[in-house]
């Protein structure tokens, strides 16, 4: 008997002994492996989410501003002109979240509109970031875009009529328009925050997606002031911008959305913000090869722009463009191309600039056409209208809501209109036909 307690002792002892090595080694392991792999292994345990690893102190986004106040290239009457055409005046019934996103970048979310017919500001804000009235909109048609996860809001997106139309397509709309971080969201099980959208969008990145430019000006306005120029995503892989500008060069400049224009605002985002904040966000590296780039694009613009003003479709072709036309080019198409280069020049320093002439003639057309075309057929094409909206804007050092807001004092009837002139946001968004021009 004495000799099998002796046996089970020392088999006890050598069972803990055992153990605590174990323990031991894995407690070594563990302070050895760099901080987020010790995240990754203990959200593994736990089956959470790795954590953000950045944290954004400043809850209200801030804004690139323009360079310019030139009455040549649009006086206040043309603006005022085109501004009234791009009015939020869509119908509260199935609204389509791309048309309200589009909206909200250009006006705001604090602009109050007087018109009741008209959708303001907060009434934007409202429709994407609460449930509740999403449903109130759709009904049993549209499936919520808002998912509460774990430690974040994943947003819908994709062809969708219902949904957001590109990945972080609605995070960055809703911070150029100024949603601050501690906003509420209110999701289908629970309210979490604004924050909780950017956190969740900062795990789901992955350098490998088809689009990434609203991916890249979202994460550049927030964390940029913050002076953060990298974090890991929710694989624990390190995202840097400069791996983000890198990603958007690498393609040949015909690809990317509405017609490989949005990457160039971006990468001129990007620019912008690492000269404003204290040179944090890039390698020289990056700074060359995105000024690079850039240079292409203003050659490419100066050599494509038609006859008329405006830039065709396929601009990234330079004087091939001219002598190539497209014979059943869509009109919008080119509402696409003149709208965004009009936008990215406006928040562009001079030294990416083509001569004066170049963006008048550029500004004059998209005016005369915002001007000529009915109400109607921009309804139906808002998402890219609202673009030039914005650019013509920009060209006065102005936003469109800003300058409304002063304008209507003097000019209240411009606010005005017998019924509202609306699209059926039911219908196919004509932005949807090619990928080349989905916005």
């Amino acid at each position: 008997m004495a000799e099998s307690n002796t046996t089970s002792y020392l088999s006890f002892r050598t069972f803990v002994i055992t153990q605590c090595a174990v323990a031991a080694a894995f407690l070594s392991a563990w302070y050895l492996l760099p901080d987020m792999q010790q995240k990754q292994v203990a959200a593994d345990l736990l089956k959470r989410p790795v954590p953000v690893d950045v944290i954004v102190a400043d809850t209200k986004p801030i804004r690139i501003s323009s360079f310019y106040d030139d009455a040549t290239v649009v006086t206040y009457e043309q603006l005022a002109a085109v501004l009234r055409k791009i009015l939020p005046r869509f119908s509260q019934q199935k609204l389509r979240p791309n048309y309200v996103e589009h909206a909200l970048r250009t006006w705001g979310a604090q602009i109050e509109f007087e018109n009741p017919a008209l959708i303001s500001g907060p009434d934007m804000a409202g429709f994407l970031l609460d449930t509740g009235k999403y449903i109130a909109s759709w009904g049993d048609e549209g499936q919520p875009i808002l998912e509460p996860l774990i430690d974040g809001v994943a947003v819908r997106w994709g062809p969708d009529r219902t949904a957001s139309v590109h990945h972080d397509h609605l995070l960055a709309c809703l911070t150029e328009a100024g949603v601050t971080l501690d906003t509420a969201v209110f999701t289908p099980r629970k309210q979490l925050q604004f924050r909780d959208v950017l956190n969740q969008a900062l795990r789901d990145f992955r350098l490998d997606e088809r689009e990434t430019e609203w991916s890249v000006m979202a994460f550049g306005f927030w964390l940029a002031p913050e002076r953060i120029h990298s974090w890991h995503n929710g694989d624990g892989r390190r995202i840097s911008f400069d791996m983000l500008a890198e990603r958007l060069m690498r393609n040949h400049k015909k690809h990317g959305v509405c017609l490989g224009t949005h990457r160039v605002y971006s990468l001129m985002a990007l620019l912008r913000l690492h000269e404003t904040y204290g040179n944090s966000l890039l390698s020289e590296t990056s700074v060359l090869n995105i000024s690079h780039y850039l240079t292409d694009v203003q050659d490419l613009v100066i050599a494509s722009q038609d006859t008329d003003g405006s830039w065709p479709p396929n601009w990234t072709e330079g004087a091939t463009a001219l002598s190539n036309p497209n014979a059943v080019e869509k009109p919008h198409r080119r509402v696409i191309a003149t709208g965004h280069h009009l936008e990215w020049l406006a928040i562009a320093p001079q030294q990416f600039h083509p001569d004066c002439e170049v963006v008048r003639r550029g500004a004059a057309w998209a005016i005369q056409n915002a001007i000529d075309t009915p109400q109607s057929v921009i309804d139906e094409n808002y998402t890219f209208y609202s673009h030039v909206g914005n650019a013509l804007a920009l060209w006065r050092n102005t936003t469109p809501a800003e300058f409304w807001m002063k304008w209507r004092q003097l000019h209240p009837e411009d606010e005005l209109f017998e019924e509202p002139e609306t699209a059926d946001n039911s219908q196919q968004d004509p932005s949807s036909a090619a990928a080349g021009d989905a916005h």
